[in-house]
């Protein structure tokens, strides 16, 4: 486990595409498993000014996002198929349908993401997972609970995680109160993770995940098993 405590959040973001980015130049049809939220803004505008400088090409990679919110469409403003294609996706040479997010809409849930984890491990698996935190631990949306749970799967969003994600959208009755997200199993199968956090209000949670005991009640807490582990965190 490395972990890097940087001054600024557009340090983390230079620091965590470049990592992005040396995955990329190493092994161009590599596999990225991308996340969303706020922390990772500044690291995908720094991959796209990589790719619009003439020093990244997206052509060849696949990528497969953590989750999605439970009965929004890619069109919806704040699905996280819109975010992706928004901050990232329309702005490099990536291929559309090598993008994968999570069905929000899937009529059955479960068998989907079955199907979900089997693409996953039909390309390999995952060579770099990047990954934020919630205040609560969270890692994806795998929230608090009593085990860890490995597949892909339809989560009841915690409260803390719906308070801050109200900021998103027009009032909290808006926010979704369920995801389907990527378990722990195809995370920790990644052969890299990198995970970014930003702001004071995480300084809990990364204390609580990497210095504290390993618990399902504090989900990144697995993290410590991984055996390439890097957290750019500023946390001031």
């Amino acid at each position: 486990m490395n972990i890097i405590h940087v001054s600024s959040y557009e340090e983390l973001s230079r620091k965590a595409a470049d990592i992005i980015a040396s995955q990329i130049l190493m092994k161009p049809n590599c596999v990225l498993g991308l996340a969303t939220g706020s922390t990772p803004i500044g690291t995908y505008q720094n991959l796209v000014k990589k790719y619009q400088q003439g020093d990244l090409d997206f052509s060849t990679l696949t990528t497969f996002n953590l989750d999605e919110y439970l009965g929004l469409t890619g069109d919806h403003p704040q699905s996280y198929r819109y975010f992706m294609n928004d901050n990232l996706f329309n702005h490099v040479n990536v291929r559309p349908e090598c993008t994968n997010v999570p069905d929000g809409c899937a009529a059955d849930p479960k068998a989907y993401g079955l199907a979900y984890d089997q693409a996953i491990a039909d390309m390999g698996g995952i060579d770099l997972q990047l990954l934020g935190i919630g205040n609560n631990g969270h890692i994806a949306f795998n929230e608090p609970a009593d085990v860890f749970v490995a597949e892909t799967h339809t989560v009841t969003l915690d409260k803390s995680t719906i308070e801050a994600n109200k900021r998103f959208f027009n009032s909290i009755d808006e926010v979704p109160t369920q995801a389907i997200t990527m378990g722990m199993g195809s995370i920790m199968k990644a052969k890299k993770v990198l995970l970014i956090a930003n702001g004071a209000a995480k300084k809990e949670a990364i204390e609580k995940s990497f210095y504290g005991p390993i618990t399902p009640e504090v989900p990144a807490s697995i993290l410590q098993l991984h055996p390439d582990l890097t957290v750019i965190c500023n946390l001031d």
